[in-house]
């Protein structure tokens, strides 16, 4: 052949291929990018690595992007880009060196005459790429060699012949391979000594902001939210993105367009059965719209659907080919979302009425390998009710409805549950999806109506039965019948011999949910050492996520009895511990209304941080809480009227006290106890002694906490050797914590004063200050009157009273007492531990929004916390925050 004298390079005249074709020239252009394109920044400086590495590989999905992003990258390269786009015919070795000799000599890369070029189609001279590498490598310059749509070309003999070019090259050659498909070269050589750079499909994929971008390049402006929504169904796809954009745009309303947009019904459907699963092989087309219906599918689920043997490969294969199919470890894939819709539409073309079936036979499989909640939901989406059902009772999961990570999303799934699916099982999990919804009457008439049925059944198997006595427990529960909860918790440990061992394993949930219930209705009914024992079984169970809940709950509770006997320090370390059982878990935010912060806030109420406490309430308020009980409600009811008496409305603390009996089927006599402590209290505040003994007196001899208020009416009006009568009366094992001692302790000070004997009164005082001390417990001494102020001012109590009390270093002033030197001295409030919490984060620059999400509660918590900051340390400024609180180093 002949060669040009001035280059060396053949003449125009060898463009043709060994079959004696032209050369299709339309194959070496670098394809034009569309006025839409957008060109993204962080791809083009990963591609900017290719010029170090001998070899680079884009490897993604049809249309993710890859051809127009290399052709952007090659066309702002200074170096010669020879581009070649691969062809099936290409699968000759003659024929495919052929093209890429010319589209090296397109380039204006001369190839010198030893080189040659191919006689025949199915064979390349060893020679001719010798001498190819050999003038590649002598260059002084690198030519970027772009084989686009590689994935056509599937020899091995090409790819071997490929690999000896490229390697004797050297720096003479970067080969860049475009393809939709791993290509047959040793790629593992080149990962191991780090001469690749890659980008695949997870990179190509587009981000919200960049898809917000490409959508304003298509004149379409839309909000983040719903950017950030088909980025997300589209899973970032490029066409996807590009192809809703331009459907979007022909419409009125593009905002709506992208919202409703029928996948199956449009040109996305349009390209991707074309382009992905037109070009499978019958066989695997039709795999491909069976497994549509699962969410993810792993090789023996798929033969079962299918009703064959080589899941397994043909699985591989399409995940390598990037085929829509997604690997995500273990054995187990998922389709793209877009594909599988428009898959499901296609099923329901060809195959009427497969779909149920499909899913009837996914939901028995897996079931069998133990994946229960991906059966309920192919059951449900089947609309076989009676399977679903039954898998959630028979395999005891039917606590995991109201407890659990997944509950708010089984109780939507049987939302759909038909009205005629009848039985035990359908009643059962309607029966707790109403009780954990808090929905007595239609929970108990379906709980009642299973057991009915159960009856006529005969004895029915154990787990049916398990799961009524669990919704029976909880029945009782929400109604304070603690003799119900008895009965249930009594016929749940006969059943537990009948359950496998292994099972109740599987779910440890059950059991604590038993026990939480019980306790509850033993606390309800004021039981406290029975339901210690029943909660503390729970608290102390193993961690983990199917139990957090009831944990949560159990400690909650256990707090509460803490607090109604008086020992604040061991309340709040329970509710701060259920409390870190709700943020590690995710639980709910609802899980914010239950015991555990009315607790903290009457904790925070006997230390006379109201702002604090009126924070906790005020956040509890807005959400329901999780179940909500009569200890719920009368403890809610009782806090709020405590809050109020502190700040002084008496009246609202009165009426807070008729509602704390809240309607049960058994009384509780703490809370009766307690709404007749704060009437008492309210009434005192108003200065009526008379009424205030009425509301006391029946109730004087339950409880220590009684006979102290009972003590203060009789203080208040005038008999003081009466007050000391009901104190003496007590029997000496009583075992209140300081909460009430120190009240206790206050009552027989004033008696003492009003006796005339000042010393024992001073003495008293003092005792009451050193316990009261340790538990910043302020509100005891606040409500004494005005008899208290002249025994602080001087000795042993001022010294005990100083910093917390009364003013000190860094220490907080009482409303309502007076300095010990009667001198107006300005102090500064001690600030609460979560109001330090939030300075310490101010002082870092945090935004409040930060601050939030850094302590886990609310934006409207944290303004809370700041508003008391400001006014503890009197400044109207976060930076004079930040300067005050480090004077008095608080910080």
């Amino acid at each position: 052949m002949a060669v040009t004298e001035e280059t060396g390079a053949e003449p125009a005249s060898a463009s043709v291929d060994p079959t004696g074709d032209p050369l299709l020239r339309t194959r070496f252009a670098l394809p034009k990018r569309p006025a839409t394109f957008l060109r993204r920044a962080r791809l083009v400086r990963h591609l900017d690595q290719a010029l170090g590495t001998p070899l680079t590989m884009v490897n993604g999905a049809a249309g993710a992007g890859k051809t127009l992003l290399v052709a952007d990258w090659a066309a702002g390269l200074t170096e010669p880009v020879a581009w070649l786009t691969a062809d099936t015919a290409d699968q000759a070795p003659g024929i495919f060196w052929a093209y890429l000799l010319e589209a090296l000599r397109a380039a204006g890369v001369p190839v010198t005459g030893d080189v040659g070029c191919p006689a025949e189609a199915a064979h390349v001279d060893q020679r001719t790429l010798t001498c190819l590498a050999a003038d590649l490598e002598r260059r002084d310059h690198t030519t970027v060699v772009v084989l686009d749509e590689f994935d056509r070309v599937t020899s091995p003999e090409i790819a071997e012949q490929l690999q000896f070019v490229l390697h004797h090259a050297g720096r003479g050659m970067r080969l860049v391979l475009v393809s939709r498909t791993e290509p047959l070269l040793p790629l593992h050589r080149y990962r191991a000594s780090g001469e690749i750079t890659e980008i695949r499909n997870a990179e190509l994929a587009f981000t919200s902001e960049e898809a917000h971008e490409l959508l304003s390049r298509h004149g379409l402006h839309l909000r983040a939210g719903a950017v950030r929504a088909l980025v997300e169904r589209t899973q970032g796809w490029a066409a996807g993105l590009r192809l809703c954009a331009l459907a979007a745009r022909q419409g009125t309303d593009p905002d709506a367009y992208l919202k409703q947009f029928e996948a199956d019904h449009s040109t996305v459907a349009d390209f991707l059965l074309a382009e992905v699963l037109d070009r499978q092989a019958p066989g695997t087309q039709d795999l491909l719209l069976r497994i549509s219906v699962l969410d993810r599918c792993c090789p023996d689920l798929v033969n079962a659907l299918t009703l064959r043997t080589d899941a397994e490969p043909i699985l591989a294969a399409l995940q390598r080919e990037n085929a829509f199919v997604h690997y995500l470890g273990h054995s187990w894939y998922s389709l793209h979302p877009l594909f599988a819709e428009i898959l499901r539409a296609h099923l329901g073309e060809r195959f009427p009425g497969l779909e149920p079936e499909l899913r009837s036979r996914a939901a028995q499989w897996l079931r069998r390998s133990g994946a229960l909640p991906d059966a309920l939901v192919q059951g449900a989406a089947a609309d076989d009710w009676e399977f679903t059902a039954r898998a959630v009772v028979d395999d005891l999961a039917i606590g995991q409805l109201f407890t659990g990570l997944r509950s708010e999303e089984l109780s939507a799934l049987f939302a759909r549950m038909s009205p005629e699916a009848t039985g035990p099982a359908p009643d059962l999990v309607r029966a707790a999806r109403e009780l954990g919804r808090r929905d007595l009457d239609h929970g108990l008439a379906h709980l009642r109506r299973a057991e009915e049925e159960l009856g006529r059944d005969g004895a029915g198997a154990a787990p049916v039965r398990l799961s009524c006595a669990l919704l029976e427990a909880l029945a009782a529960r929400l109604t304070g019948s603690p003799d119900r909860a008895e009965r249930a918790a009594e016929q749940a440990t006969l059943l537990r011999r009948e359950v496998p061992g292994q099972l109740l394993d599987e779910h440890p949930e059950l059991t604590a949910l038993l026990l939480t219930h019980l306790g509850s209705a033993r606390l309800w009914a004021g039981r406290f050492d029975d339901a210690r024992a029943a909660l503390s079984a729970v608290a102390g169970s193993p961690d983990g996520a199917a139990t957090a809940l009831p944990r949560w709950e159990a400690l909650g509770h256990l707090a509460l009895i803490d607090y109604l006997n008086g020992w604040l320090g061991p309340a709040e370390h329970k509710a701060l511990a259920a409390a870190g059982q709700a943020e590690r878990y995710s639980l709910p935010q609802r899980s914010r209304s239950g015991i555990g912060p009315l607790v903290l806030a009457a904790v925070l109420i006997d230390r006379d941080e109201l702002d604090e406490a009126q924070a906790l309430l005020d956040e509890a308020a807005v959400s329901h809480p999780l179940v909500d009980d009569p200890v719920v409600q009368a403890g809610r009811t009782l806090t709020r009227g405590r809050l109020f008496l502190a700040r002084g409305d008496a009246r609202a603390a009165l009426a807070a006290a008729a509602d704390a009996t809240v309607p049960a089927d058994v009384s509780s006599p703490w809370a009766e106890d307690h709404a007749a402590l704060l009437a008492s209290a309210a009434h005192l505040a108003q200065g009526h002694p008379e009424p205030a003994r009425q509301a006391v007196e029946r109730v004087a001899h339950h409880r220590r906490a009684c006979a102290v208020e009972a003590a203060r009416v009789q203080l208040a009006a005038g008999h003081p050797e009466g007050a000391l009568d009901l104190l003496d009366s007590l029997p000496e094992n009583d075992r209140s914590g300081p909460a009430v001692t120190v009240r206790a302790t206050l009552v027989r000070a004033r008696a003492a004063l009003d006796t005339g004997d000042a010393a024992t009164a001073r003495r008293l005082v003092a005792r009451a200050l050193l316990d009261g001390r340790r538990e910043r417990l302020r509100r005891p001494f606040l409500e004494a009157g005005p008899w208290i102020r002249p025994l602080l001012s001087t000795g042993r109590p001022r010294e005990l009273a100083a910093g917390w009390l009364l003013p000190g270093p860094g220490g907080y002033r009482a409303p309502g007492l007076a300095t010990p030197n009667g001198a107006p001295e300005l102090a500064v409030e001690e600030l609460s531990a979560r109001e330090r919490d939030v300075v310490r984060r101010v002082a870092e620059m945090m935004s409040t929004e930060e601050i939030a999400a850094d302590l886990h509660v609310s934006v409207n918590t944290v303004k809370t916390h700041l508003k008391s900051i400001y006014r503890k340390l009197a400044v109207t400024r976060r930076g004079e925050a930040v300067r005050r609180a480090r004077e008095r180093r608080l910080l």
